[in-house]
C-alpha cells in the first residue's frame, strides 16, 4: 500500500506489481542498453518485477536480438557492461514479444539436434521394418504360403505408409 497525498485525506491506493515475462523483460534489457547499461544496473532496475533468475533468462533472450558485451568497459563492481547492435535490433523488434524462451542456446541446440536425430531414426526404422517384411511377404507368396505373404505384404504397405508421413512431415531447416 502506498499513501498518497495527506493521511486525513485517506488516500489509499495499492499497488500490485505483476512478474514481467521473459520477453517483456528482454525488451525492456534492451531498451536501457541501447544507450548502456551495466549489469548490475539491470539487475536493480528489474528486480522489484523479477527474480534475479528471470533478469539472467531475459538477458540470455535479449542477446538473441542483438544485445552484446563490451569486454573493454567490464566494471569489478558493475560487471558486465552492454549494447545493443541497433541495426539487429531494429531488424528483430517486432518479434521480441512473440517469440519465447527455450532456455539456454546450448540446451536448444542440444534438443535440436537431438529430435533431428530421433526423426531420423524413426525414418530409418520405418523404411526398414517396410523392405524387411515386405521381402518376407514376397518370399512367402513363392512358397505357396499365401495368408501368410498376403499379411506380411499388408504388413509392409502399412509401414511404407507410416514412413511416408513421417517423411512427408520431417523437414530438417538445416
Amino acid at each position: 500500500m502506498i499513501i498518497t497525498g495527506s493521511a486525513a485525506e485517506g488516500k489509499v491506493m495499492s499497488v500490485i506489481t505483476r512478474r514481467l515475462t521473459v520477453p517483456e523483460l528482454s525488451q525492456q534489457i534492451l531498451t536501457m542498453a541501447t544507450s548502456g547499461v551495466y549489469r548490475e544496473s539491470v539487475f536493480e532496475a528489474l528486480r522489484p518485477m523479477a527474480t534475479k533468475k528471470q533478469i539472467s533468462a531475459a538477458i540470455a533472450h535479449a542477446k538473441r536480438f542483438g544485445l552484446h558485451s563490451v569486454a573493454s568497459l567490464r566494471d569489478d563492481e558493475l560487471g558486465t557492461y552492454y549494447q545493443v547492435d541497433l541495426v539487429k535490433y531494429q531488424s528483430l523488434e517486432q518479434t521480441i514479444a512473440t517469440s519465447t524462451h527455450f532456455g539456454d542456446d546450448a540446451d536448444l541446440l542440444e534438443r535440436v539436434v537431438s529430435a533431428n536425430s530421433a526423426m531420423q531414426r524413426m525414418l530409418t526404422i520405418a523404411k526398414g521394418l517396410a523392405t524387411v517384411l515386405g521381402v518376407i511377404g514376397i518370399i512367402c507368396l513363392l512358397e505357396n504360403r499365401n495368408q501368410l505373404g498376403i499379411g506380411l505384404l499388408s504388413g509392409a504397405i502399412s509401414a511404407a505408409g507410416v514412413w511416408a508421413l513421417q517423411r512427408s512431415l520431417h523437414k530438417p531447416d538445416f
